[in-house]
């Protein structure tokens, strides 16, 4: 197997060292790749948001997709998504990732040390804590392991998805992004 092929599918399966929603056995699992400061993010995440509400909504197995997030930094283009991963991680490391997760993309032009802070404080977390996480860089290898498996898979830049595995390279419109998730749940059953 040459190089190339291995660009479309996705190098380091989903485990339990991700950030994810739903189970890690369910039957469809989505992996982004992505980073705070990219616009596109923003509207990835809120499209992969509805579509996990209509897919639950319409089957009686709740957890019928899995979605993985994994951050990609591009340093040059965004120089301030280092700091916003190492946010998310440090409330991660608190319990609370995914809460972070939707302060940071809706909040995307402040995300200067100062925002992250407040933003720590309006979810209630250990302020000291989070600083020192921050500060010691401690959440560094994980951003780290991230971005070096995305490039394993072939991503050189954010937003990335894929889905059971397979690089997504459709259009960001529900209707596309629904029919590749349905096309990829029918060939499991």
């Amino acid at each position: 197997m040459n190089q190339d092929s291995n660009f479309n599918q996705l190098f380091v399966p989903p485990s339990q060292r991700d950030r994810y929603q739903g189970t890690l056995n369910a039957p469809v699992i989505l992996v982004e790749y992505g980073n705070y400061q990219c616009p596109q993010l923003r509207e990835m995440h809120q499209l992969i948001q509805a579509i996990q509400q209509d897919f639950n909504s319409r089957l009686t197995e709740k957890n019928s997709i899995c979605v993985v997030f994994r951050h990609f930094i591009e340093h040059s283009i965004y120089p301030q998504a280092q700091k916003a991963a190492e946010a998310a991680e440090a409330a991660g490391a608190q319990g609370q990732f995914w809460q972070m997760h939707k302060m940071l993309l809706t909040h995307q032009e402040a995300l200067g040390n100062g925002y992250l802070v407040e933003y720590a404080n309006d979810l209630g977390l250990d302020i000291c804590q989070f600083l020192q996480d921050i500060f010691k860089q401690v959440h560094v290898d994980r951003i780290n392991e991230d971005i070096a498996s995305g490039q394993q898979s072939g991503v050189v830049t954010a937003p990335a998805l894929f889905i059971n595995g397979i690089r997504y390279r459709g259009r960001w419109n529900m209707e596309q992004l629904m029919a590749a998730i349905i096309a990829a749940s029918n060939e499991l059953l």
